[in-house]
């Protein structure tokens, strides 16, 4: 298994996989890092930044209980995917690719700095968790970490086996599940 970092992301456009992407509160650079790269067109139909808890709400079409939360991801991977639908009347795998996520700012946070990356296809919803060790790497940083996260999960979507090693710090990990 390669690394996120190692693995092409001119893989990912090669592929069949049609993505829609919603980021809110992190994952923006995952985004960069797509675009950045020739083939974007064949991999991104659009890319959405709901970031005010206005603009959340629009583009959920309710206000979520709680922005950061498993919930939501998957609410946002559901109506990316459901985007994605609109957007691509082509054959072809569809996904709808979700982040939020409270990482670290000019103040001081209360809870946690975590992410949820949300995937949705026809067939399912799964939601990546991650809790960052707060303190122990700057905004930059954990934007790094969600944003490769988010690239993982993109990733191994297309069929690309890639892993996260080195990436999270000791007692960091992944929780994965399938959300109804």
């Amino acid at each position: 298994m390669a690394s996120v970092h190692t693995t092409s992301i001119a893989q990912i456009h090669a592929s069949s996989l049609r993505a829609m992407l919603v980021v809110t509160g992190g994952g923006t650079q995952a985004v960069a890092d797509l675009l950045a790269v020739p083939g974007a067109s064949r991999t991104v139909l659009e890319v959405v930044v709901p970031y005010s808890e206005a603009a959340l709400t629009e583009f959920l079409g309710a206000s979520p209980h709680q922005a950061v939360s498993v919930e939501t991801a998957a609410a946002l991977a559901r109506a990316a995917y459901k985007r994605a639908v609109v957007l691509h009347a082509a054959a072809g795998p569809l996904v709808g690719v979700a982040c939020t996520a409270v990482l670290a700012t000019d103040r001081l946070k209360k809870g946690a700095h975590r992410a949820h990356i949300g995937i949705s296809t026809a067939a399912e919803t799964r939601v990546y968790s991650c809790t960052l060790t707060k303190g122990a790497r700057d905004r930059q940083g954990e934007e790094r970490v969600v944003s490769d996260l988010l690239l993982t999960v993109l990733a191994r979507a297309c069929g690309l086996d890639v892993t996260l090693d080195g990436l999270l710090l000791a007692g960091e990990y992944i929780e994965e599940q399938s959300v109804a």
